[in-house]
């Protein structure tokens, strides 16, 4: 029997924080009971996002203010770096999904050497679970912390790890090639997310040394039980939200197109959320905006032995706040597409 849980989202005027809210609202046993931004914190939430003022919301107030006293989950869309200290104050009882980069790294070495600084809850890494919902179910379902996957990981690892558990493919030949909405560079103020900036044009960023990249290194890794290196470069691309991530594999000796189509058909016939498109058909990102869906193309290549993989999703959402309401259904036994339901937008 399903009971209402209370939220507490920290970090709620970002933009994934403010997709958890738009998302959390929709759900039938969630009630937001605590909202924090600390640069915002004593203002009315439908101050800061007007659209969202037909709700009745929890003012913004400081991460130290909050009352934990039953509550049950803490969402923390916090930046990359603040999380650790934060998390470790919150009590045991309370279950986190963390959608920063804070706990994705298996690794407290690995995440020193691509953010810069030491890890600072070591203790808390070990128990962290990696939330790439369809590959870890179980043990979301016992976790206690669990980090979503970043937005490109998500959507290279849809397309990868099938793939690799079969031996299909030649996991030392991997191009991926990924373009992201404006949303993936969070909403804090940059030179390169202004609008002058970015409109117009598409831009590559992080070549060659993107912190995505020993993520899905991670992963693939540890499903082929030895070290894999993948060449990854993302893009910027004047839009909102939405991510498309093109990606360049070898076929093994005597696979082809039409087994690494089927192996998708197979692999995922039982997932809501991912959809293997027919032939011909090229995934868009217009096909998932606003929703939590995945949808991917198998396209053989002009070159011999060679097959394209295309994948979009959400950034926003599949990529990041929804994801984490999937982990947090799966905690807490909601079906799993619970407030996740909303069909994509079109135009």
């Amino acid at each position: 029997m399903n009971k209402q849980i209370n939220a507490v989202i920290l970090g709620a005027s970002g933009y994934t924080g403010v997709e958890l809210v738009r998302l959390l609202l929709r759900h039938d046993f969630v009630a937001i009971r605590a909202l924090t931004a600390n640069s915002h914190a004593g203002e009315l939430y439908d101050r800061v996002f007007p659209h969202l003022g037909f709700n009745s919301l929890p003012g913004l107030i400081k991460n130290e203010e909050i009352d934990w006293d039953g509550i049950d989950v803490a969402f923390c869309a916090l930046p990359h770096g603040a999380t650790q200290n934060v998390i470790k104050e919150i009590p045991e009882k309370i279950k986190v999904i963390d959608l920063s980069a804070d706990f994705r790294l298996d690794s407290p070495e690995l995440y020193s050497e691509w953010y810069g600084h030491v890890h600072f809850a070591p203790e808390l890494q070990k128990e962290a679970v990696y939330g790439l919902t369809e590959f870890y179910r179980n043990e979301i379902i016992e976790g206690r912390l669990v980090a979503c996957p970043g937005c490109y990981p998500t959507a290279a690892l849809i397309q990868l790890l099938p793939l690799v558990q079969e031996n299909q493919i030649d996991a030392d030949d991997i191009i991926i090639d990924a373009k992201s909405g404006v949303t993936g560079a969070g909403r804090s103020l940059k030179e390169t997310s202004l609008f002058s900036e970015v409109a117009e044009g598409i831009h590559p960023y992080g070549v060659a040394h993107h912190r995505h990249a020993p993520e899905i290194e991670q992963e693939i890794t540890k499903s082929l039980g030895r070290q894999v290196i993948v060449n990854f470069t993302p893009h910027l691309m004047p839009m909102n939200r939405g991510e498309l991530v093109t990606t360049y594999v070898r076929c093994n000796k005597g696979i082809s197109v039409d087994d690494i189509r089927q192996n998708f058909i197979d692999r995922y016939k039982r997932e809501h959320f991912i959809r293997t498109l027919d032939e011909g058909v090229l995934a868009s990102t217009r096909h998932v905006r606003g929703s939590n869906f995945v949808v991917t193309s198998v396209i053989a290549d002009r070159i011999k032995d060679r097959v394209i993989l295309i994948t979009a999703i959400d950034n926003l959402v599949k990529g990041s706040s929804g994801q984490a309401i999937q982990n947090m259904n799966l905690m807490f036994g909601f079906d799993e597409i619970m407030g996740l339901e909303q069909e994509p937008l079109f135009p």
